[in-house]
């Protein structure tokens, strides 16, 4: 006969454990919502599942690619593809990144894909950094709500944070620091078998039942480490929306000066203000008296990170390259803000 008591502590254990998994708060945030706040309940749902979905191209696409490529052994050939190549290779991260039509949560899948396959950090940061501040659409946007002067200055912004962080990292990576920025993740192995790097790619993986193994296991470890990490990103980002007013953010980032600059990324970086939303509440802000500088830092610092997109790369980079991350995007936004209030 099975012990109640043990059963119901297995199950105890299993429930606590839960509540420090992305699905606890995928789960219990919207409850929370309906329980104490009913009228927005539904709105916040939907403005996390409308997210998700909006995303679910993007993770499909990095999850095949990495289960195919990791099946194909095709870590050699990428390594190969970068040996030598590190300058060029930031220096083009930078340029793409700026044309890529990533938020800075979107642009985790493929970050994953990269640095699994063992791309050079750098380059990796470089295009990390980038990505998020600007694609078409967006510049359009900016350029009818701010002029296309601070569009433009955007633009080269986001590829001057790119250039910035990825030779930052290179400096750093000389040094002797993250020479392993992954965090170790489900079946990572000892290390003690092959290395992934020997051998030769067999592209037509599906021809060999050991590869289409790994294919179907990678498969399923990456798409449900993405969908929880970017479920619960999702979730955090409707409540931002739906609860943090804007009028706070005002109060924070008026005045001008350099310390409205720094204040104003500060304030940006963790606050939720997407690049359709912004410059329609920084064309009101600076016709309030709020600097040029301070508005470049503020979006500058909002579009490399937020709330939910700090959680997604927490999960996904050790400690050393989270902050370095941070750091990064933190000073190469006043940096920003501070050119541009010179020139402007």
């Amino acid at each position: 006969m099975t012990d109640i008591s043990q059963t119901g502590t297995g199950h105890q254990a299993r429930f606590r454990q839960w509540l420090t998994t992305p699905w606890s708060v995928v789960v219990t945030a919207p409850l929370l919502v309906l329980i104490f706040d009913r009228a927005n309940a539904l709105p916040v749902t939907q403005f996390a599942a409308n997210a998700f979905i909006g995303t679910l191209p993007y993770i499909v696409i990095a999850v095949i690619m990495i289960a195919w490529l990791k099946a194909a052994g095709a870590e050699a050939y990428v390594a190969r593809a970068f040996e030598g190549r590190e300058t060029r290779m930031i220096v083009f991260a930078a340029l793409l990144g700026g044309l890529a039509p990533f938020c800075s949560c979107e642009v985790i899948p493929f970050i994953a894909g990269l640095l699994t396959l063992g791309a050079p950090l750098s380059a990796v940061m470089a295009f990390w950094l980038s990505s998020p501040l600007v694609d078409p659409p967006t510049l359009i946007i900016t350029a009818s709500a701010l002029g296309w002067p601070f569009a433009v200055g955007k633009a080269l912004a986001a590829v001057a944070m790119g250039l910035f962080g990825g030779f930052a990292i290179k400096a750093m990576m000389a040094g002797g620091l993250f020479a392993n920025p992954l965090r170790v993740r489900g079946n990572s192995g000892c290390g003690c078998g092959p290395s992934p790097f020997d051998g030769k790619p067999e592209w037509a993986f599906w021809q060999q039942e050991d590869r289409r193994v790994v294919f179907r296991e990678q498969f399923v470890e990456n798409a449900l480490f993405l969908v929880k990490w970017l479920a619960m990103a999702y979730v955090l980002e409707a409540l931002l929306v739906t609860y943090v007013p804007a009028s706070l953010i005002v109060a924070a980032v008026g005045g001008n000066g350099i310390g409205s600059i720094a204040t104003a990324a500060i304030v940006g970086m963790p606050a939720y203000l997407n690049g359709y939303v912004a410059p329609p509440l920084l064309a009101g802000l600076m016709e309030q008296g709020m600097s040029a500088g301070a508005a470049m830092a503020f979006m500058v610092a909002g579009a490399v990170s937020s709330i939910p997109a700090m959680a997604a790369v927490w999960s996904l980079v050790r400690r050393d390259v989270f902050a370095s991350y941070l750091g990064l995007g933190l000073v190469g936004a006043i940096v920003s803000g501070i050119v541009f209030q010179l020139i402007g």
